[in-house]
Parts: structure tokens; sequence; C-alpha cells
């Protein structure tokens, strides 16, 4: 009896393990949503790259455009932007890689529901930009937050102490106000680094650098309005970008479309795709307090 038992049990635990290895092949293998088999894909091809959420690190994705922009089959590259924005060197790095590929490629940004801030950074270096009239976009400008909790401090009884070697070492620091002199020069830093935003804007969209400087006031604005002031070219989807870029690039008929291949783990799927869908959530309730070009203060 105990045999048969024991028996049942292995092929329960066998049938177990067969699922969890076919899942994992899937998964491993299997690439993600909306996107093609890179490799098994032939002729001439137009990638899609994905720019979702804060832009913290610009290494995927510029890694992406190095690769792209290397592989002979690949005649265009569609950016994909649903952003509200990020960090300045993470959107200025991804900005420079877009204008060494251009050198090679046709690149095409399709923007989503949000490509404002450092996401429009990123698109003004394209060849072509794209919107819905919905879109919400813009957002030149940079900001520089500080939390102070010196009266918090004071209510629980916590004191400050700083030793620091110059006096704007501490800058910004929670447990103190800022002074006018530290508050000029935070302004002064600010004003510098949005000037590079116009810059950069003025020369990846061939506009006069004054008429960018007239709404670089960090407003937002819809596709509809931006279309108005030249910041995009016209209305069209993810699918109208993309037969743009093909016809660009002089592909005739329909192209093959890629994205970037991944081969992640069935245990670190679950995870990701939990936690993505949190932050995700989280974008959605703040995305208008998250329209920025971020300065890190931390």
């Amino acid at each position: 009896m105990k045999r048969k038992r024991y028996t049942w049990l292995y092929i329960v635990l066998g049938f177990i393990v067969a699922i969890f290895i076919f899942s994992f092949i899937a998964v491993s293998f299997i690439p993600k949503r909306g996107g093609g088999s890179f490799k098994l894909k032939l002729g001439d091809k137009v990638a899609v790259i994905p720019i979702k959420g804060l832009i913290s690190s610009s290494k995927p994705v510029a890694d992406q455009i190095r690769r792209f922009a290397k592989d002979n089959s690949v005649k265009a590259i569609v950016l994909r932007i649903n952003s509200p924005g990020g960090g300045v060197a993470a959107s200025q790095e991804i900005y420079e890689e877009i204008k060494k590929a251009k050198r090679k490629k046709i690149i095409i940004t399709s923007m989503g529901s949000v490509a404002a801030s450092g996401g429009y950074y990123i698109a003004s270096a394209s060849n072509k930009i794209l919107a819905n009239p919905g879109t919400i976009t813009g957002s030149i400008g940079v900001i520089m937050e500080f939390t102070n909790f010196e009266e918090l401090m004071k209510k629980i009884g916590i004191k400050g102490v700083v030793i620091k070697s110059g006096k704007f070492k501490d800058i910004g620091s929670p447990t103190r106000p800022l002074t006018d002199e530290e508050r000029a020069l935070l302004s002064e830093m600010a004003d510098n680094i949005k000037e590079q935003f116009v810059k950069a804007v003025a020369e990846g969209r061939n506009m006069d650098i004054e008429e960018v400087r007239k709404i670089a006031d960090g407003r937002i604005f819809t596709g509809e309005q931006a279309l108005k002031l030249s910041l995009i070219d016209k209305f069209g989807n993810l699918y109208d970008a993309i037969e743009l870029a093909a016809k660009m690039a002089g592909i005739k008929g329909e192209p093959h479309v890629v994205y970037p291949p991944r081969r992640i783990s069935w245990w670190r799927t679950i995870a990701n795709e939990s936690i993505k869908g949190f932050i995700d959530l989280l974008m959605e309730i703040g995305t208008a307090r998250y329209l920025l070009y971020h300065i890190p203060t931390t």
C-alpha cells in the first residue's frame, strides 16, 4: 500500500517538474509581449525600443540603440516613449546615442500617453516625432527638490551635527533651511541645466533657440498644442510611426518589426511583472506630479 502511495507521489512530482521546465523554456525563449523573435525574422527590419517610466539609467536604452544601430538588417528604429521624464545625465546620454545612431539609421519617436521633460529631451533628437492629440508632452525645464525636517526634529528632540570642509558642502541638508546664498547658487545651476535642455531641443528640432526659450518655463502641452509649436511633426500612433520609419528607410512592403530580445528566468518574470504593475499604477496616479527633468539631490 505504501509502495503504491509513493508511486503516485512520484508521478505527481514528475508532472509538476515537467510543467516547471516547460514554463521555464517558454519564458526564456518566447519574446516579451508585442515583440517578435529577433533572430528568426529575415529581411529589412524596423526595431522598436520601448522607453517607459522614470528615466533613471541610460544604459538599458543606450545599449539597445547601439545594438540596433550596428545591425545591418535593421534599417530604422522607432522609440516608443511613455515617460514623464527623469534624471538629467541619463536623458542626455540617451539623446547623444540617438544622435550617433542617426548617422546610420532613421530614428522615429512615437509618443504614448506621456513624453514630457526628460522624455521630450530624448524625443527631440529623433528625425521625426509622432504623437496623439491628447499626448502630454513638453515640460521643458528643470526641477530640484529638497525636504526640510528641521521642525519635526525639534519636536522629537533630535539635533543634527555637521562638520564640513566648506560652507556649501552640506547644501540642501534636511536639518536646516537653505541660505539666500545657497538658493542663488542652486538657481544658477538649475538655469544652466535648463539652457542645456533648450539648446538640445533647438538643435534636435532645428528650431530657433529664442522660440524654444519662450516655451521653456516647464509648461506642458497636449499633442495638438505641441504640433502648432513645432515640437512634434504629425499625429499618429505606434503603427503609424513604424510605417513612416519604413518609408523613410526605403523599405518596400510591410517591414519586419523586432523588439529587444529578453531572456529571463521564470521566478524573475513573476517578480518583475508584479513590481512593474505596482510601479505603473503609482505612475498613473502621480504622472502630473512627476513631469520633470530631475536633478538628483541625494
